[in-house]
């Protein structure tokens, strides 16, 4: 069995948020913090071997803030390219260090729990099930587990697809679609 030690967390948190307007959507209050933020909390609690945080730059407040709470920040100046290319520049940050599979989260999914990411850890085989990703009982998302073998086809992806491909053959792991729901736009946000 893997654990949480042996692995790498990647937040992807450098997307252009085109639907949420003008306003960074990641600095956006929920709750009295940055949306990011809760997201970051819930990795942190999982205690992962290394936290990656793929950021627009690595100056900027998104980026400060999540290095206050002891993520590596690497810097996507390409955002525009797509999911993809945020992915592209955390795996290979990844594929830097021994970690044997590396975990996928959103910075704006903020309510994904731990016990969730514990979950995914838990059904993760290299073997028997490299990819294991989430679900809501109708799509096949993030959160999602991959073995260190798959990392160069994740470097390899193009436009906002990310590794939705290797997701086609992932084990599953139920969640609720509250938990798993992501933030789009302003009135996404709880009141």
């Amino acid at each position: 069995m893997v654990e949480a030690a042996n692995i790498a967390v990647i937040l992807l948190a450098a997307g252009t948020s085109q639907r949420f307007g003008t306003d960074d959507k990641l600095l956006a209050p929920l709750a009295g913090e940055p949306l990011a933020l809760h997201a970051a909390r819930h990795i942190a609690l999982l205690t992962p071997r290394r936290r990656i945080a793929v950021c627009r730059d690595d100056r900027g407040a998104l980026a400060q803030l999540l290095a206050a709470h002891g993520f590596e920040i690497v810097a996507n100046p390409h955002p525009e390219l797509g999911l993809s290319r945020s992915l592209s520049c955390g795996i290979a940050e990844a594929a830097r260090g021994p970690d044997v599979a590396a975990m996928v989260c959103l910075a704006d999914m903020p309510f994904v729990g731990t016990g969730h990411l514990r979950k995914l850890i838990a059904r993760f085989d290299p073997v028997a099930a490299p990819v294991v990703a989430s679900t809501n009982g109708d799509a096949t998302m993030p959160p999602a587990l991959f073995a260190r073998g798959l990392f160069e086809k994740l470097r390899s992806g193009e436009g906002d697809r990310g590794g939705k491909a290797l997701l086609a053959n992932a084990a599953l792991v139920h969640a609720d679609a509250n938990e798993l729901m992501d933030i789009d736009r302003p009135g996404d946000l709880p009141k």
